[in-house]
């Protein structure tokens, strides 16, 4: 079996401070199957792995200063490394070792001294995933592309969609949500009107008020859009997003007339960062509105029956309260998926310009 499938070899960063322990592994995995990297300390991987991008990392537990535990903490911590796969190497009579390592986020381990073909074997399984993850990764960033596309369709939003993601974030982070459900929040600030890519432009940017047909057209792009991505495991929450961020706490929303608490808390999350956003900037129709004016909106709305109350008391509590919070903050890192928009566009403008 080869583990990589596509002729090119599979980069393993090797992570030790003993030299010999190095040079085992190396003579250990074939080189016509892998491209053998080494570090010598835990502060050169940090460094290293961003610049290398390994498909797996063999990470020594015992290393002076900066330790294997703490590498893989730090990894885990950054978005683009926390599918990374890491392979923990621990001394045979250190079974702490293997816990803390797995608490913290490893995706395997092999214990010293190993045997070749096992550490082998798990190289492999772990170069596999990391193809198959990278395989998944391109789909969703292909669809975040597309959603960009859409959003760019409409001049008058700015960075929309960025702002959306963070700002869910934010909110589902002082609701206290675990890591999938903030990593759905995210992705739903990109895709939530991924679906309006299938509604007719000559209603999509219609520049006044949409007709009976016209707005029953436009009401379908929330179920296009869920459609569109519930085929992928990884969106399975995201959908929810997708599929009811036009619903109301009243019922009076759509596609599905939800209300109360039948509306996925992610969408009634979303709902309220959503209005806020559409409130607190400025769009050919309207200037920016001042925060005091949004929260005014915000609280009248609710009393209607429009959104979430308990959600719209924690977001206000922060927009009154620690307003800094819902600024994205200036080094920001935007995904894969901005990069290939920017391609995209670049390369479209590039080919209007030479006809």
């Amino acid at each position: 079996m080869n583990a990589n499938s596509s002729g090119s070899l599979a980069r393993i960063l090797v992570v030790d401070d003993m030299a010999t322990n190095r040079a085992l592994i190396r003579a250990v995995l074939d080189p016509r199957e892998f491209e053998v990297l080494e570090a010598d300390s835990g502060e050169t991987a940090l460094t290293r792995i961003p610049i290398l991008r390994p498909d797996v990392v063999l990470l020594d537990v015992l290393m002076p200063n900066t330790d294997g535990i703490d590498v893989c903490r730090r990894l885990r911590e950054q978005e683009e490394f926390r599918l990374l796969p890491i392979i923990m190497l621990t001394s045979l009579g250190s079974p702490d070792d293997v816990v803390r390592g797995m608490e913290v986020g490893a995706t395997d381990y092999i214990t010293k001294p190993f045997n070749a073909v096992e550490l082998t074997a798990r190289v492999r399984a772990a170069v596999e995933k990391k193809r198959l993850t990278d395989r998944l990764d391109d789909t969703e960033s292909v669809l975040f592309a597309l959603a960009r596309v859409v959003e760019a369709k409409d001049g008058t939003t700015g960075d929309h969609c960025d702002r959306l993601s963070h700002l869910s974030v934010v909110l589902g982070e002082a609701l206290g949500l675990p890591f999938d459900d903030l990593e759905a929040l995210r992705r739903g600030g990109i895709l939530h009107d991924i679906g309006k890519v299938a509604i007719p432009d000559a209603v999509l940017l219609k520049k006044g008020k949409l007709d009976d047909a016209e707005w029953a057209v436009m009401r379908q792009h929330p179920s296009i859009g869920a459609y569109l991505c519930s085929a992928l495991r990884t969106m399975r929450r995201t959908v929810d997003i997708i599929r009811y961020h036009h619903e109301k706490w009243n019922g009076s929303g759509y596609p599905s007339g939800l209300a109360g608490n039948d509306i996925p808390q992610l969408a009634r999350i979303f709902q309220v960062v959503d209005i806020f956003d559409a409130l607190s900037s400025e769009r050919p129709y309207k200037p920016a509105l001042p925060r005091e004016e949004v929260a005014r909106i915000l609280r009248e709305e609710t009393a209607r029956g429009f959104w979430d109350p308990d959600i719209v008391s924690i977001f206000l509590d922060i927009l009154e309260n620690d307003p800094a919070r819902l600024d994205i903050p200036a080094n920001a890192v935007r995904g894969r998926d901005a990069d290939l928009f920017r391609n995209l566009t670049g390369d479209v403008m590039e080919w209007r310009d030479r006809r």
